[in-house]
Parts: structure tokens; sequence; C-alpha cells
């Protein structure tokens, strides 16, 4: 029997830029899609009284993202499909930390070299879809400059970044589709 290999398509982009909206309607195509946990994990230290545990303990946060982040790759491995798609990747955690300045330990980019994707997509930032909300803190400009940090940091990675166009949810997955299927 043949092991499937497991192709990794990764959304990346700044906040509110559709990754979140698309991998939905990509998971209601019947593709096998992991969500962006730092919402969970978020809500989970408010439960604890813990209003932004990013701006609080941003080490902490990051590790927990880490953690998660690194399990939704093993898991991705397991299952019995050829696509999978991912709504933020393990890079996204040390580009925001580079980003405000804060230290972390070596296992944050051992974790990136490790842990590799095989297909990025970078959502642009877009400022007739941007929106703010209870979980999302940052504005449009601080929205641009974790942009330009994610960008950075995958180039530095040497991942080469697919740039999903500004258009439809629609017209974005058979763009992402299209590019897969090559």
């Amino acid at each position: 029997m043949t092991k499937l290999k497991h192709i990794k398509n990764l959304l990346i982009g700044g906040p509110s830029t559709g990754k979140s909206t698309v991998l939905e309607a990509l998971s209601d195509r019947g593709h096998w899609c992991f969500p962006e946990i730092s919402r969970e994990v978020t809500l989970e230290a408010r439960q604890l009284g813990i209003e932004h545990l990013f701006l609080d303990e941003p080490l902490k946060f990051s590790e927990m993202l880490l953690k998660g982040r690194i399990k939704q790759f093993e898991e991705a491995k397991t299952l019995n499909t050829k696509q999978v798609f991912i709504d933020r990747g393990i890079p996204d955690v040390t580009a925001y930390m580079n980003h405000f300045n804060e230290e972390y330990p070596s296992e944050f980019e051992e974790a990136n070299r490790t842990y590799r994707y095989d297909n990025v997509f970078l959502f642009p930032i877009w400022n007739d879809i941007y929106t703010r909300d209870n979980e999302r803190f940052e504005d449009l400009e601080l929205a641009r400059n974790l942009q330009d940090a994610l960008i950075k940091t995958y180039q530095d990675l040497d991942y080469k970044l697919i740039e999903v166009p500004k258009s439809r949810i629609y017209e974005r997955i058979e763009f992402i589709l299209n590019t897969i299927q090559e």
C-alpha cells in the first residue's frame, strides 16, 4: 500500500484579509481544513480572566499557538486526503513576536525549519473587507505592518508566496484550487 502524500496548503496574511472565510468555504466544499486557533486561545484566556493574553503575556500566548499549530501539522499527516488547508502557520508565531520585539526560545525557529508547508497562499490587505471585533485588536495600520512581518518571515524561510487576488470568495477558491492542480 502506497503512503498518501499530504500536500499542506497554508493560508497566511494580515488580520481580516479573508483567510477564515475562504477556509470555511473550502471546508463546505468537502476539503480538509484546519481553522485559525488564535481566537480559541484568546477565548480560553478570557475565561481565565485574562482579557488580552497576547498583549499581557505574549510568550505564553505564542507558546500556546505554536503547540496548537504543530498539533495541526502533525494531525494533517494522518488524514486520508491528499490536500489539506491550514489557516495560519507555525512561522506566523515568530513573525508576530519579531514584529513586537518579543524574545522567544530557539525552539520557535527550530519549529519553523522542521515543519514545512508545500504551498503558501498570501491574502493581501484589503481595505474593503477589513473589520475589527472582540478578538481582533489590530487596527488597519497594524494589520499592514503585521502583513509585512509575515511576508519577511516566510521569504526568509525560502517560501514562495502565492498571492491570492482580491476578488469574490468563489473566485479566490477557484484560484487556489487551480493553482494546486498545476
